[in-house]
């Protein structure tokens, strides 16, 4: 807040000082910008963008608080300034994710990467659906993990990176001699484009 009589000017001077200062101190030393804008308890209004990812990103809201809302609030006339951080929008840059339409997903793939206490760089995951491939047999009484198949498998895709994960779903050992038979699955997934039955079989 400030003394009663204070220009806005000034007001709003202080405000984009204070603003860029913590945005730099959040984002680093990154290109920005400030855009009028339109907020209905503040004027003038502004918002705040960075330039993240080849593109400018909102990251804040901002302006002068309106008279009226100040007298409503029982502080008189004194002026003063307002803002909003996208929390969103900070974790798009610590996190480096790409789309903010991701926090809104319930894919464990998404999800499953960020852990409470620690920034991790986010790891792009495929749109397009999967494709299952089952297989089982008999181990010949060796140990056998799911990651010796996995690079078996993806040895086999030389070309693309198909295998998205291979994955035991069950072993049954048979009563009498005591061979193991392990069923695994074959996640096949593509980054740029739906798979079909032909490519994968």
């Amino acid at each position: 807040m400030f003394p009663v009589g204070t220009p806005n000017e000034e007001i709003e001077e202080d405000l984009k000082k204070v603003l860029s200062s913590m945005a730099r101190t959040l984002f680093g030393d990154v290109s920005m910008r400030w855009v009028d804008a339109y907020f209905p308890f503040t004027s003038p209004s502004y918002e705040l963008e960075i330039f993240f990812n080849g593109e400018w990103l909102e990251v804040l809201g901002s302006g002068v608080i309106q008279q009226q809302i100040i007298r409503n609030a029982d502080r008189g006339s004194q002026p003063g300034w307002a803002f909003g951080l996208g929390l969103e929008r900070l974790a798009m840059v610590l996190f480096q994710i790409p789309d903010i339409r991701l926090f809104w997903s319930s894919d464990p793939r998404f999800h499953s990467q960020f852990q409470s206490g620690e920034i991790v760089k986010f790891k792009e995951y495929s749109k397009y659906p999967p494709v299952f491939r089952d297989i089982s047999f008999w181990t010949g009484g060796k140990e056998f993990h799911p990651n010796d198949l996995c690079e078996i498998v993806r040895g086999v895709c030389v070309e693309e990176d198909l295998v998205e994960k291979v994955e035991l779903i069950d072993e049954f050992v048979h009563p009498k001699t005591k061979k193991v038979s392990n069923c695994f699955r074959v996640t096949y997934r593509s980054m740029d484009r739906n798979l079909t039955n032909e490519e994968i079989d």
